[in-house]
C-alpha cells in the first residue's frame, strides 16, 4: 500500500480555503479521497539481526576446535576426481569412512568432483569462503584440503 508520499498527484491547494460552501482541503493526495495514501500503511523493512564478526570468527573457532578433540577432521591431499561419476566417489567415500561428511576445498571447486559429489546424501561440497559453523556442526566428519587447511590457518593467524 502506499503512503501519502508515494502518490503521484499535485501537492496544490485544491480549491480555495472559503467562499466555495465545501470542506477545507489541501492537498488530493490524502487518505480521505479515492487514490489517495494510505494513512498508517505498512512499511516494508529488514528485522535481521547480524553478528559481529568477532563473535562469528570466535563461533567458527569453537566448531573447529570441537571437530578436533572429536577426531572428526580427516585431511586431504586434494578433492578431485578423474571422471565425474557418483558411484565412483561413493564407492571412495565408504573405503575412507565418509557417510556423513563437509568437503571443504581451497578457493575453486573442481568442477567434476562437485558433479560426483552433489547427489550423495549427507555429503557437502564447499569452498573455503563459504565454511561456517552450520555446516561444520551439522556433520559428522570434517574433511579438509591441503589449500583448506592453508587458508584457516591464515585466517586465524
Amino acid at each position: 500500500m502506499k503512503n501519502r508520499a508515494d502518490i503521484t498527484r499535485t501537492g496544490k491547494k485544491m480549491y480555495k480555503q472559503k467562499g466555495t460552501g465545501s470542506a477545507r482541503h489541501g492537498s488530493a493526495r490524502v487518505n480521505l479521497f479515492r487514490g489517495g495514501g494510505r494513512s498508517f500503511g505498512p512499511l516494508v523493512r529488514s528485522h535481521a539481526i547480524d553478528l559481529p564478526k568477532k563473535v562469528r570468527a570466535l563461533a567458527l573457532r569453537h566448531a573447529l576446535s570441537a571437530k578436533a578433540k572429536d577426531g572428526g577432521i580427516v585431511v586431504l591431499d586434494k578433492a578431485s576426481v578423474k571422471d565425474a561419476k557418483t558411484k565412483e566417489l561413493k564407492h571412495r567415500f565408504e573405503k575412507l569412512g565418509l557417510d556423513n561428511a563437509l568437503i571443504v576445498d581451497g578457493k575453486e571447486l573442481e568442477a567434476g568432483f562437485c558433479l560426483a559429489a552433489r547427489n550423495i546424501p549427507n555429503i557437502d561440497v564447499l569452498p573455503i569462503q563459504g565454511i561456517n559453523v552450520y555446516d561444520i556442526l551439522r556433520r559428522t566428519k570434517l574433511v579438509l584440503t591441503k589449500a583448506a587447511l592453508d587458508a584457516l590457518e591464515a585466517r586465524f593467524a
